[in-house]
C-alpha cells in the first residue's frame, strides 16, 4: 500500500497536514482516545504542553518523530467505514507471503526429522496435511476485518465480553512474544555464525529486535510497504542456499522404523502451533480494506500467502534436519550456532557472498517480527482499560525492552525452550477459536453486517458477560489434558494415540459454548 495515496486519512499524522483533519476526534461512541496526541490546539498553559521540563521537551520531540515518520496513532478503536478505503486486496497476499518467507519455517521443519526422528517423506506429508487444514482458520478470520473494521481480539469481545477477554489477550500476548523470541534468537544465531563468533548471539539478538521495532513503531502503512518488497531478497537467499547445499540435502539419515501415530500427531501439533496463532491476529492486517472488497479474494490471498511459503520452507527445514547428522560441516555449524550455523555451512562454498546471504536470511525474519510486534502493540491496549490511553507506538518501545533480555536468556537452551513453548500454543488457541467461530457462524449466522452492534465494542453493558466463553474453554481441558503428549506430561489417552489436544480443544469448546451461552443470555439478558 502506498503511503501517499492509500493511507487511511484518520490513522496517521503528517507533518504538512492539519492535525484536526488527520487525527481521529475523541468520539464518545467509539471510545477513541487519540486526541491525546494532538498538541497543536492545546493552550500554552496546559500542564501537558508547558514550556519547561524535560518530560515536555521529550514529548515534543516524540510528536515531531511521529509526524515526520507518518506513524500510525490509531489504536484498537474500530476503523470507521469512511476510512476503510483500501481496494488493493492483493496486498493481503504480499503481507502474508512476506511474513512467512523467512527461516522461521525452516527452523520448525527441522524438528520433524532431527528431533522427532521422522523421515523426510513422512515429515513432508505431515507438514502438507496439517498446514492445509489449519490455514483455514486465519484465512477465514481475515475476511472479518474489512466488514467489521475491528482488530481480531476486539471482535472477540462479542463472545468473551469487555473484561474477560483480557484473559485470551494475555495468552495471545504470551504466544506472540514467544514467537518473537524465537525469531530474534534465530536471527541472532545467523549474524553470529557469519561473524565466526566475533559477534555474539546476544548482540545479534539486539540488532534484530531493534530493527523489527523500527518497522512496527511506524504502523500499518510502513508495515505493508516493507512487506511488499521484503520477500524478494529472501527468495534469492533461500534459493542460493539450496543450490549450494543441494548435494548435502541428499544425505538423509534413515529413520529407525515406520512412523508411529505418536510421532505423527506430535509433529502435526507442532505444525498446527505454527499456523493457528495467526488466526488470533489475522483481521488486524485487513481492517483498512474496503468492505466492498471480495471476501473470497481476501480468503484466497490469505490462504495462499500463508500456506505456500510455510509448506515449502518447513519441508526444506525437514530436509536440512534429516541431513545434518550425515554432513560433518553442517553438524559442526549446528553444534555452534544451531540453525544459523547450518545455513552458514550450507552457503560456505559461496565465500563472502555466502556470508552476505546469511545476513540477508537473518533479515528475512524482520517481516514476521515487525508484523507480530505490530499486533502486540494493539493487544497491549486491550489488556487493561487504562492502557487504551497509551499511544500504540510507545508499546513498540516497551515490547522491545522486554524482548531483548528474555531472548538472550532463552537462547541458552533454544530447541528445548522452543519445543516446550510451542507445545502449549495450539491448545489454548484452538479452544479460543472454537468459541469465536461457533459464536460467529451459528449465533450470528456469519453476518458481519447485521450480526454485530459495532458501536457496542467498548460498552460492557451491551456486550456479553463472557462467562460462557471462558467456561467452555476451561471445561474443554478436561478432555485435552488426558490427550496431551509432551515432555513434561503424557496423558493416558495420548500414550496410545499420540497428541490429540488441539483437535479436541477446538471441537469441545465449540460444542460447550452453545448451551452455556444460552444459559448466560437467559440470566444476564445480553
Amino acid at each position: 500500500m502506498t503511503i501517499t495515496q492509500e493511507a487511511p486519512p484518520g490513522a496517521f499524522i503528517s507533518s504538512a497536514a492539519d492535525p484536526e483533519k488527520n487525527l481521529p476526534i475523541n468520539d464518545t461512541k467509539t471510545g477513541n482516545e487519540n486526541t491525546e496526541y494532538d498538541d497543536e490546539n492545546a493552550s500554552a498553559t496546559s500542564p501537558r504542553t508547558g514550556n519547561g521540563g524535560v518530560l515536555n521537551r521529550a514529548r515534543d520531540i516524540g510528536l515531531k518523530v511521529v509526524r515526520f515518520g507518518r506513524v500510525e496513532v490509531r489504536g484498537i478503536a474500530p476503523i470507521p467505514l469512511k476510512e476503510r478505503t483500501v481496494t488493493r486486496t492483493i496486498n493481503v497476499f504480499t503481507l502474508w507471503w512476506s511474513m512467512n518467507i523467512n527461516i522461521l519455517g525452516i527452523t520448525f521443519g527441522i524438528l520433524g526429522t532431527l528431533i522427532y526422528g521422522l523421515s523426510l517423506r513422512d515429515s513432508a506429508l505431515i507438514i502438507l496435511f496439517f498446514t492445509l487444514l489449519t490455514t483455514l482458520l486465519p484465512a477465514y478470520l481475515a475476511t472479518w476485518g474489512p466488514k467489521l473494521g475491528m482488530r481480531q481480539l476486539v471482535q472477540a469481545r462479542y463472545s468473551f465480553g469487555r473484561y474477560i477477554v483480557s484473559i485470551p489477550v494475555f495468552l495471545n500476548l504470551a504466544t506472540m512474544t514467544g514467537f518473537c523470541i524465537i525469531i530474534v534468537i534465530v536471527g541472532g544465531q545467523c549474524l553470529s555464525a557469519v561473524a565466526n563468533g566475533t559477534l555474539s548471539v546476544n548482540v545479534g539478538i539486539i540488532i534484530i529486535a531493534v530493527l523489527g521495532m523500527l518497522i512496527s513503531f511506524c504502523g500499518f502503512n510502513t508495515l505493508h510497504m516493507y512487506e511488499r518488497f521484503a520477500w524478494i531478497p529472501a527468495i534469492i537467499a533461500i534459493v542460493v542456499a539450496v543450490g549450494c547445499g543441494g548435494q548435502g540435502l541428499k544425505q538423509q539419515a534413515a529413520p529407525e522404523g515406520p512412523p508411529t501415530p505418536r510421532q505423527v500427531l506430535s509433529f502435526g501439533m507442532i505444525v498446527a502451533s505454527y499456523m493457528i496463532p495467526w488466526a488470533d491476529l489475522s483481521s488486524d492486517f485487513t481492517t483498512y480494506i474496503s468492505p466492498e472488497a471480495s471476501s473470497f479474494k481476501v480468503f484466497i490471498y490469505s490462504y495462499l500467502g500463508l500456506a505456500v511459503p510455510t509448506i515449502t520452507l518447513m519441508t526444506l527445514g525437514a530436509a536440512i534436519g534429516g541431513a545434518i547428522p550425515n554432513v560433518p560441516e553442517w553438524q559442526t555449524g549446528y553444534d555452534n550456532t544451531l540453525v544459523g550455523g547450518v545455513l552458514a555451512a550450507m552457503l560456505a562454498p559461496a565465500g563472502g557472498f555466502g556470508k552476505f546471504l546469511v545476513v540477508l536470511l537473518a533479515f528475512t525474519l524482520l517481516g514476521n517480527l515487525a508484523a507480530t510486534s505490530y499486533s502486540i502493540t494493539l493487544n497491549f491496549q486491550m489488556l487493561f482499560p487504562i492502557l487504551f490511553k497509551v499511544p500504540r507506538y510507545l508499546f513498540a518501545l516497551a515490547f522491545t525492552a522486554i524482548l531483548i533480555p528474555i531472548g538472550i536468556v532463552a537462547a541458552v537452551n533454544f530447541f528445548v525452550n522452543l519445543e516446550n513453548f510451542v507445545a502449549l500454543i495450539a491448545y489454548w488457541c484452538a479452544a479460543f477459536l472454537g468459541v469465536v467461530l461457533i459464536d460467529h457462524v451459528v449465533l450470528r449466522k456469519a453476518d458481519c453486517i447485521n450480526g454485530y452492534d459495532v458501536d457496542a465494542w467498548n460498552d460492557s453493558k451491551r456486550l456479553p458477560l463472557g462467562v460462557a466463553a471462558l467456561t467452555a474453554c476451561v471445561l474443554s481441558f478436561g478432555l485435552v489434558v488426558p490427550c496431551m503428549d509432551q515432555v513434561w506430561w503424557v496423558g493416558p489417552i495420548a500414550e496410545r494415540t499420540g497428541d490429540l489436544g488441539f483437535e479436541l480443544a477446538f471441537v469441545v469448546s465449540a460444542l460447550l459454548y452453545l448451551p452455556l451461552r444460552w444459559v448466560e443470555k437467559r440470566f444476564s439478558g445480553r
